[in-house]
Protein backbone atom coordinates (compact mmCIF):
# COMPACT_ATOMS: atom_id res chain seq x y z
CA UNK A 1 0.00 0.00 0.00
CA UNK A 2 1.13 3.52 -0.79
CA UNK A 3 1.19 6.29 1.78
CA UNK A 4 -0.11 8.96 -0.61
CA UNK A 5 -1.69 8.87 -4.06
CA UNK A 6 -1.58 12.20 -5.90
CA UNK A 7 -4.16 12.48 -8.66
CA UNK A 8 -2.88 14.93 -11.26
CA UNK A 9 0.62 15.41 -12.64
CA UNK A 10 0.68 19.17 -13.15
CA UNK A 11 2.52 21.82 -11.13
CA UNK A 12 0.51 21.44 -7.94
CA UNK A 13 0.44 17.65 -8.02
CA UNK A 14 4.16 17.38 -8.72
CA UNK A 15 4.96 19.89 -5.95
CA UNK A 16 2.92 17.92 -3.43
CA UNK A 17 4.37 14.59 -4.56
CA UNK A 18 7.99 15.81 -4.49
CA UNK A 19 7.60 17.08 -0.92
CA UNK A 20 5.97 13.88 0.31
CA UNK A 21 8.43 11.56 -1.43
CA UNK A 22 11.28 13.69 -0.07
CA UNK A 23 9.82 13.26 3.42
CA UNK A 24 10.15 9.49 3.06
CA UNK A 25 6.50 8.72 2.35
CA UNK A 26 5.74 6.15 -0.33
CA UNK A 27 4.07 8.32 -2.96
CA UNK A 28 2.61 7.84 -6.44
CA UNK A 29 1.26 10.20 -9.09
CA UNK A 30 -1.64 9.29 -11.35
CA UNK A 31 -2.04 11.36 -14.51
CA UNK A 32 -4.01 10.95 -17.72
CA UNK A 33 -1.12 12.50 -19.67
CA UNK A 34 1.27 15.43 -19.87
CA UNK A 35 -0.25 18.42 -18.04
CA UNK A 36 -1.18 21.93 -19.14
CA UNK A 37 2.09 23.33 -17.75
CA UNK A 38 3.79 21.82 -20.83
CA UNK A 39 1.95 24.47 -22.84
CA UNK A 40 2.97 27.36 -20.57
CA UNK A 41 5.82 29.84 -20.91
CA UNK A 42 7.65 28.04 -18.12
CA UNK A 43 7.63 31.26 -16.06
CA UNK A 44 6.21 31.41 -12.53
CA UNK A 45 3.50 34.03 -12.15
CA UNK A 46 2.81 34.81 -8.49
CA UNK A 47 0.49 37.83 -8.43
CA UNK A 48 0.16 40.83 -10.73
CA UNK A 49 -1.93 43.31 -8.80
CA UNK A 50 0.88 45.77 -8.06
CA UNK A 51 4.54 46.54 -8.63
CA UNK A 52 5.67 43.65 -6.44
CA UNK A 53 4.07 40.21 -6.21
CA UNK A 54 2.83 40.67 -2.66
CA UNK A 55 1.51 44.22 -3.14
CA UNK A 56 -1.90 42.86 -4.11
CA UNK A 57 -2.11 40.16 -1.44
CA UNK A 58 -4.33 42.23 0.86
CA UNK A 59 -6.81 42.89 -1.96
CA UNK A 60 -7.52 39.19 -2.45
CA UNK A 61 -10.83 37.92 -1.04
CA UNK A 62 -10.73 35.84 2.13
CA UNK A 63 -11.58 32.68 0.20
CA UNK A 64 -8.69 32.94 -2.23
CA UNK A 65 -6.27 29.99 -1.90
CA UNK A 66 -3.38 32.39 -1.26
CA UNK A 67 -5.15 33.68 1.84
CA UNK A 68 -5.43 30.09 3.12
CA UNK A 69 -1.73 29.46 2.44
CA UNK A 70 -0.41 32.79 3.78
CA UNK A 71 2.53 34.85 2.59
CA UNK A 72 5.06 32.51 4.12
CA UNK A 73 3.48 29.56 2.33
CA UNK A 74 3.84 31.37 -1.00
CA UNK A 75 7.51 32.06 -0.29
CA UNK A 76 8.07 28.44 0.71
CA UNK A 77 6.60 27.21 -2.57
CA UNK A 78 8.82 29.48 -4.65
CA UNK A 79 11.88 28.54 -2.61
CA UNK A 80 11.17 24.86 -3.12
CA UNK A 81 10.96 25.30 -6.88
CA UNK A 82 14.16 27.36 -7.07
CA UNK A 83 16.03 24.76 -5.01
CA UNK A 84 14.87 21.93 -7.30
CA UNK A 85 15.72 23.83 -10.46
CA UNK A 86 19.07 25.00 -9.09
CA UNK A 87 20.26 21.40 -8.97
CA UNK A 88 19.21 20.88 -12.61
CA UNK A 89 20.64 22.30 -15.86
CA UNK A 90 17.67 24.71 -15.97
CA UNK A 91 18.02 27.09 -12.99
CA UNK A 92 15.45 29.83 -12.33
CA UNK A 93 16.07 33.42 -11.35
CA UNK A 94 13.95 36.02 -9.58
CA UNK A 95 12.56 36.80 -6.15
CA UNK A 96 9.15 37.25 -4.52
CA UNK A 97 10.20 40.82 -3.73
CA UNK A 98 9.90 41.96 -7.37
CA UNK A 99 8.03 41.16 -10.55
CA UNK A 100 9.86 41.28 -13.85
CA UNK A 101 9.05 41.53 -17.53
CA UNK A 102 9.70 39.10 -20.35
CA UNK A 103 9.27 39.77 -24.05
CA UNK A 104 6.49 37.75 -25.72
CA UNK A 105 6.42 36.52 -29.33
CA UNK A 106 3.92 39.23 -30.27
CA UNK A 107 6.17 42.04 -29.08
CA UNK A 108 4.38 42.81 -25.82
CA UNK A 109 5.78 42.32 -22.32
CA UNK A 110 4.42 39.81 -19.83
CA UNK A 111 4.71 40.43 -16.09
CA UNK A 112 5.90 37.45 -14.11
CA UNK A 113 8.08 36.60 -11.09
CA UNK A 114 10.50 33.69 -11.57
CA UNK A 115 11.93 32.93 -15.02
CA UNK A 116 14.31 30.36 -16.49
CA UNK A 117 17.83 31.75 -16.71
CA UNK A 118 17.56 31.61 -20.49
CA UNK A 119 14.99 34.44 -20.27
CA UNK A 120 16.76 36.50 -17.60
CA UNK A 121 18.21 39.07 -20.01
CA UNK A 122 14.76 39.81 -21.41
CA UNK A 123 14.33 42.24 -18.49
CA UNK A 124 15.16 45.75 -19.74
CA UNK A 125 15.61 44.73 -23.37
CA UNK A 126 13.32 47.52 -24.56
CA UNK A 127 15.93 50.06 -23.44
CA UNK A 128 18.56 49.10 -26.04
CA UNK A 129 18.83 47.72 -29.55
CA UNK A 130 17.42 44.21 -29.93
CA UNK A 131 18.17 41.82 -32.79
CA UNK A 132 15.70 38.94 -33.17
CA UNK A 133 16.75 35.63 -34.73
CA UNK A 134 14.19 33.32 -36.31
CA UNK A 135 14.30 30.21 -38.48
CA UNK A 136 13.07 29.56 -42.00
CA UNK A 137 9.68 27.85 -41.94
CA UNK A 138 9.18 28.14 -38.17
CA UNK A 139 5.46 28.55 -37.61
CA UNK A 140 3.85 30.70 -34.93
CA UNK A 141 6.93 32.88 -34.46
CA UNK A 142 7.07 36.02 -36.56
CA UNK A 143 9.79 38.61 -35.82
CA UNK A 144 7.73 41.30 -37.54
CA UNK A 145 5.32 41.25 -34.60
CA UNK A 146 8.21 42.32 -32.37
CA UNK A 147 9.91 44.75 -34.75
CA UNK A 148 6.60 46.53 -35.44
CA UNK A 149 6.06 47.17 -31.71
CA UNK A 150 9.62 47.92 -30.62
CA UNK A 151 11.24 50.68 -32.72
CA UNK A 152 14.92 49.88 -32.09
CA UNK A 153 14.93 46.32 -33.42
CA UNK A 154 16.01 44.22 -36.38
CA UNK A 155 15.88 40.56 -37.32
CA UNK A 156 17.67 37.85 -39.29
CA UNK A 157 16.54 34.46 -40.56
CA UNK A 158 18.54 31.22 -40.38
CA UNK A 159 17.75 28.10 -42.36
CA UNK A 160 18.21 25.19 -39.94
CA UNK A 161 16.70 22.61 -42.25
CA UNK A 162 13.73 22.03 -39.94
CA UNK A 163 10.69 24.03 -39.00
CA UNK A 164 9.37 22.93 -35.59
CA UNK A 165 10.48 23.98 -32.14
CA UNK A 166 11.14 20.39 -31.05
CA UNK A 167 13.22 19.65 -34.16
CA UNK A 168 15.21 22.85 -33.65
CA UNK A 169 15.81 21.94 -30.01
CA UNK A 170 17.25 18.61 -31.11
CA UNK A 171 19.54 20.36 -33.61
CA UNK A 172 20.89 22.75 -30.96
CA UNK A 173 21.99 19.73 -28.93
CA UNK A 174 24.31 18.74 -31.82
CA UNK A 175 27.72 20.39 -31.55
CA UNK A 176 28.16 20.51 -35.32
CA UNK A 177 24.93 22.41 -35.80
CA UNK A 178 25.76 24.74 -32.92
CA UNK A 179 29.13 25.55 -34.52
CA UNK A 180 27.44 26.28 -37.84
CA UNK A 181 24.85 28.54 -36.21
CA UNK A 182 27.47 30.49 -34.22
CA UNK A 183 29.60 31.02 -37.33
CA UNK A 184 26.58 32.35 -39.22
CA UNK A 185 25.50 34.61 -36.36
CA UNK A 186 29.04 35.98 -35.92
CA UNK A 187 29.12 36.93 -39.61
CA UNK A 188 26.06 39.19 -39.37
CA UNK A 189 26.60 42.89 -38.85
CA UNK A 190 24.44 43.69 -35.83
CA UNK A 191 24.39 47.05 -34.01
CA UNK A 192 25.42 46.97 -30.33
CA UNK A 193 22.70 45.46 -28.17
CA UNK A 194 21.10 42.16 -27.24
CA UNK A 195 20.10 39.16 -29.32
CA UNK A 196 16.81 37.30 -28.83
CA UNK A 197 15.90 33.86 -30.12
CA UNK A 198 12.73 31.76 -29.84
CA UNK A 199 12.90 29.20 -27.04
CA UNK A 200 14.53 26.38 -29.02
CA UNK A 201 17.95 26.05 -27.35
CA UNK A 202 17.53 22.37 -26.51
CA UNK A 203 15.54 20.44 -23.94
CA UNK A 204 18.38 19.05 -21.83
CA UNK A 205 20.76 21.95 -21.13
CA UNK A 206 19.58 25.21 -22.73
CA UNK A 207 21.61 27.40 -20.37
CA UNK A 208 24.88 25.82 -21.54
CA UNK A 209 23.83 26.30 -25.18
CA UNK A 210 22.87 29.93 -24.52
CA UNK A 211 26.13 30.65 -22.72
CA UNK A 212 28.22 29.11 -25.50
CA UNK A 213 26.46 31.17 -28.17
CA UNK A 214 26.74 34.35 -26.09
CA UNK A 215 30.45 33.76 -25.51
CA UNK A 216 31.19 33.07 -29.15
CA UNK A 217 29.31 36.10 -30.53
CA UNK A 218 30.22 38.42 -27.66
CA UNK A 219 26.63 39.47 -27.01
CA UNK A 220 23.91 38.92 -24.42
CA UNK A 221 21.40 36.35 -25.64
CA UNK A 222 18.00 35.37 -24.30
CA UNK A 223 15.04 33.18 -25.26
CA UNK A 224 11.54 34.36 -26.15
CA UNK A 225 8.78 31.89 -25.17
CA UNK A 226 6.86 30.54 -28.14
CA UNK A 227 3.27 29.48 -28.61
CA UNK A 228 2.54 25.84 -27.70
CA UNK A 229 4.17 23.41 -27.82
CA UNK A 230 6.35 25.33 -25.35
CA UNK A 231 9.86 24.04 -24.72
CA UNK A 232 10.29 26.05 -21.47
CA UNK A 233 7.05 24.52 -20.15
CA UNK A 234 8.20 21.04 -21.16
CA UNK A 235 11.62 21.59 -19.54
CA UNK A 236 9.97 22.65 -16.29
CA UNK A 237 7.60 19.69 -16.25
CA UNK A 238 10.28 17.13 -17.10
CA UNK A 239 12.61 18.47 -14.42
CA UNK A 240 9.93 18.25 -11.73
CA UNK A 241 8.83 14.79 -12.85
CA UNK A 242 12.45 13.61 -12.73
CA UNK A 243 12.90 15.15 -9.27
CA UNK A 244 9.90 13.15 -8.04
CA UNK A 245 11.18 9.89 -9.50
CA UNK A 246 14.65 10.47 -8.08
CA UNK A 247 13.02 10.64 -4.63
CA UNK A 248 11.55 7.18 -5.16
CA UNK A 249 8.13 8.20 -6.41
CA UNK A 250 5.98 5.93 -8.57
CA UNK A 251 4.27 7.16 -11.72
CA UNK A 252 1.05 5.90 -13.32
CA UNK A 253 0.81 7.75 -16.61
CA UNK A 254 -1.69 7.74 -19.43
CA UNK A 255 -4.77 6.09 -17.93
CA UNK A 256 -7.87 7.79 -16.47
CA UNK A 257 -9.49 6.79 -13.20
CA UNK A 258 -12.49 4.53 -13.79
CA UNK A 259 -13.69 4.07 -10.22
CA UNK A 260 -13.08 5.11 -6.61
CA UNK A 261 -13.38 2.94 -3.49
CA UNK A 262 -14.65 4.70 -0.38
CA UNK A 263 -15.41 3.12 2.99
CA UNK A 264 -17.06 5.39 5.51
CA UNK A 265 -14.99 8.58 5.72
CA UNK A 266 -11.94 7.08 4.01
CA UNK A 267 -10.85 6.87 0.38
CA UNK A 268 -9.22 3.44 0.08
CA UNK A 269 -8.24 3.07 -3.58
CA UNK A 270 -8.77 4.16 -7.16
CA UNK A 271 -8.87 1.93 -10.22
CA UNK A 272 -7.27 2.98 -13.50
CA UNK A 273 -8.96 2.17 -16.78
CA UNK A 274 -6.85 0.07 -19.15
CA UNK A 275 -7.28 -1.95 -22.33
CA UNK A 276 -6.18 -5.04 -20.42
CA UNK A 277 -6.45 -5.70 -16.71
CA UNK A 278 -7.40 -2.57 -14.69
CA UNK A 279 -4.86 -1.30 -12.15
CA UNK A 280 -5.95 -0.77 -8.55
CA UNK A 281 -3.94 1.86 -6.63
CA UNK A 282 -4.41 1.80 -2.87
CA UNK A 283 -3.28 4.53 -0.48
CA UNK A 284 -3.56 5.84 3.06
CA UNK A 285 -4.23 9.37 1.80
CA UNK A 286 -5.13 11.03 -1.49
CA UNK A 287 -4.47 14.47 -2.97
CA UNK A 288 -6.69 15.78 -5.77
CA UNK A 289 -4.72 18.05 -8.13
CA UNK A 290 -6.53 17.56 -11.43
CA UNK A 291 -6.69 21.22 -12.45
CA UNK A 292 -9.60 23.26 -13.70
CA UNK A 293 -11.63 23.12 -16.91
CA UNK A 294 -8.77 22.93 -19.41
CA UNK A 295 -7.18 20.01 -17.58
CA UNK A 296 -10.46 18.17 -17.09
CA UNK A 297 -10.53 18.58 -13.31
CA UNK A 298 -13.84 20.43 -13.63
CA UNK A 299 -16.58 19.72 -16.15
CA UNK A 300 -19.32 22.18 -17.03
CA UNK A 301 -22.84 21.09 -17.91
CA UNK A 302 -25.76 23.28 -18.96
CA UNK A 303 -26.90 23.59 -15.36
CA UNK A 304 -23.79 23.42 -13.21
CA UNK A 305 -20.15 22.34 -12.82
CA UNK A 306 -19.06 18.92 -11.59
CA UNK A 307 -15.86 17.36 -10.29
CA UNK A 308 -15.64 13.96 -12.03
CA UNK A 309 -13.32 11.88 -9.77
CA UNK A 310 -14.89 12.09 -6.29
CA UNK A 311 -18.05 14.01 -7.25
CA UNK A 312 -17.14 16.72 -4.73
CA UNK A 313 -19.38 19.74 -4.30
CA UNK A 314 -18.30 22.56 -6.62
CA UNK A 315 -18.75 26.23 -5.85
CA UNK A 316 -20.42 27.81 -8.89
CA UNK A 317 -20.69 31.59 -9.37
CA UNK A 318 -24.44 31.95 -9.90
CA UNK A 319 -26.54 30.93 -12.88
CA UNK A 320 -24.88 29.91 -16.14
CA UNK A 321 -26.00 33.14 -17.84
CA UNK A 322 -23.81 35.03 -15.34
CA UNK A 323 -20.64 32.95 -15.76
CA UNK A 324 -19.12 35.17 -18.45
CA UNK A 325 -18.70 38.88 -19.09
CA UNK A 326 -20.05 40.43 -22.29
CA UNK A 327 -16.49 40.99 -23.55
CA UNK A 328 -14.99 37.50 -23.71
CA UNK A 329 -11.39 38.79 -23.83
CA UNK A 330 -11.66 40.72 -20.56
CA UNK A 331 -9.97 38.98 -17.60
CA UNK A 332 -11.97 38.09 -14.55
CA UNK A 333 -14.92 36.10 -15.86
CA UNK A 334 -16.98 34.88 -12.86
CA UNK A 335 -16.54 31.25 -13.94
CA UNK A 336 -12.89 31.58 -12.90
CA UNK A 337 -14.13 31.43 -9.31
CA UNK A 338 -15.65 27.97 -9.76
CA UNK A 339 -13.96 25.12 -7.94
CA UNK A 340 -13.65 23.10 -4.76
CA UNK A 341 -13.78 25.00 -1.49
CA UNK A 342 -11.44 23.69 1.21
CA UNK A 343 -10.96 24.18 4.93
CA UNK A 344 -7.76 25.31 6.64
CA UNK A 345 -6.32 21.79 6.28
CA UNK A 346 -7.02 21.79 2.52
CA UNK A 347 -9.63 19.08 2.86
CA UNK A 348 -12.74 19.59 0.70
CA UNK A 349 -15.29 21.66 2.65
CA UNK A 350 -18.56 19.90 3.34
CA UNK A 351 -17.13 16.47 2.58
CA UNK A 352 -16.90 13.63 5.08
CA UNK A 353 -13.73 12.27 3.48
CA UNK A 354 -10.97 12.62 6.08
CA UNK A 355 -7.98 11.45 4.01
CA UNK A 356 -8.57 13.56 0.88
CA UNK A 357 -6.81 16.87 0.23
CA UNK A 358 -7.17 19.31 -2.68
CA UNK A 359 -4.70 21.72 -4.30
CA UNK A 360 -4.01 23.69 -7.48
CA UNK A 361 -6.29 25.43 -9.96
CA UNK A 362 -9.26 23.22 -9.10
CA UNK A 363 -9.61 25.27 -5.90
CA UNK A 364 -12.50 27.73 -5.70
CA UNK A 365 -11.98 31.51 -5.84
CA UNK A 366 -8.63 31.19 -7.63
CA UNK A 367 -9.41 33.58 -10.53
CA UNK A 368 -6.07 32.75 -12.09
CA UNK A 369 -6.44 34.85 -15.24
CA UNK A 370 -7.63 37.89 -13.29
CA UNK A 371 -4.91 37.69 -10.64
CA UNK A 372 -2.22 36.12 -12.86
CA UNK A 373 -1.22 33.68 -10.18
CA UNK A 374 -1.23 30.30 -11.95
CA UNK A 375 2.05 28.51 -11.27
CA UNK A 376 2.67 30.44 -8.05
CA UNK A 377 -0.64 29.28 -6.62
CA UNK A 378 0.01 25.72 -7.80
CA UNK A 379 3.33 25.66 -5.95
CA UNK A 380 1.99 27.23 -2.76
CA UNK A 381 -1.18 25.12 -2.48
CA UNK A 382 0.58 21.92 -3.57
CA UNK A 383 3.14 22.32 -0.81
CA UNK A 384 0.48 23.29 1.76
CA UNK A 385 -1.73 20.30 0.95
CA UNK A 386 1.30 17.99 1.12
CA UNK A 387 2.29 19.32 4.53
CA UNK A 388 -1.24 18.84 5.86
CA UNK A 389 -1.32 15.33 4.46
CA UNK A 390 2.10 14.57 5.96
CA UNK A 391 0.91 15.83 9.34
CA UNK A 392 -2.02 13.44 9.26
CA UNK A 393 0.12 10.42 8.32
CA UNK A 394 3.25 10.86 10.42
Amino acid sequence: MLDVVVIGGGMSGLTAAIHLAGAGLKTAIISRGDPVCCLSTGCIDVLDLGGRPMDGYGALPEGHPYRLVGKRGIEDGLRMLKDIMASSPIPYTGTIRANREILTPIGTFKTTCLVPRTMEASQGCRDEYLHVISFAGLKDFYPSYITSRLPDTGFSLFDAGCSSTLALAARFEEQGFLDEFCSWLSSIEIPPGRVAIPAVLGLKNPVAVMEEISSRIGRTLFEIPTLPPSLPGMRLFRTLKTAFQERGGEVYWGNPISSVEIRGATVEAVTLAASGRPTRVQGRAFILATGSFVSGGLYATRESVREPVFNLAVRVPGARKDWFLHDFFMPGHPIEGAGIEVDASFRPAGSSLENLFVCGSILANSEIMKNRCGHGMALATGLKAARQCERMLV
